[in-house]
């Protein structure tokens, strides 16, 4: 019996180190990417969090920053629809919370990417179980040429000419940045949205 105990302790102080350590839970979804939460605090995740997301979602209350990586199979996917280099295996999105009726509820998620020398933040909502763009930001860069990417998702072709105007913006870095958007909500839908045939 005491041989019992001691085991069931030692289970219990084992369990209690790795809550107390600020690892977090490593999951992965039907695709094989591997997701890495960062940190448990939602205020501490507040500091680590750009200016330019933040104001991307004036009422959050709290973010998480996810880490997750990219498996080879969806990168060579999305490399094969696109024609471009994902620049990362390890993908970087802010996800937005605030609290309604005493309940944490995520209101929208956020990436940065860079194009055309430019950093532009790509704002995502849920629609139907996959990520759209619900708005995109980037200083210098015209309105009307970014107003273009809402509502658009991972199965648009982000043509400049075609499905897009370049809008007073100069046509390779446009193109650029199109093309970086169109990589990232393919990343998105990748890593976040729900399995669907088309």
């Amino acid at each position: 019996m005491k041989f019992l105990i001691a085991i069931l302790i030692g289970a219990l102080l084992s369990f209690a180190e790795g809550c107390s350590s600020g690892s977090s839970p490593t999951g992965s979804n039907s695709s094989g990417n591997t997701t890495k939460n960062s940190g448990t605090n939602p205020t501490e995740k507040m500091e680590d969090v750009p200016a330019s997301v933040k104001a991307a979602f004036p009422n959050a209350q709290s973010f998480t920053k996810q880490h997750k990586d990219i498996s080879a199979a969806a990168i060579a996917e999305i490399e094969k629809d696109t024609g471009a280099k994902l620049p990362d295996k390890d993908h970087h999105s802010y996800l937005a919370f605030k609290t309604e009726n005493g309940a944490r509820k995520q209101i929208g998620a956020a990436t940065i990417v860079k194009a055309g020398g430019k950093e532009i933040v790509v704002v995502y909502e849920n629609k139907e179980g996959s990520p759209f763009i619900n708005e995109v930001r980037a200083d210098g860069v015209p309105a009307p040429f970014l107003a273009q990417f809402k509502g658009k998702g991972h199965d648009d072709m982000f043509r400049i000419g075609a499905d897009l105007k370049a809008e007073g913006v100069n046509d390779a870095v446009a193109k650029a940045i199109a093309e970086a958007i169109r990589v990232d909500a393919m990343t998105m839908q990748s890593l976040y949205g729900a399995a669907h045939t088309h």
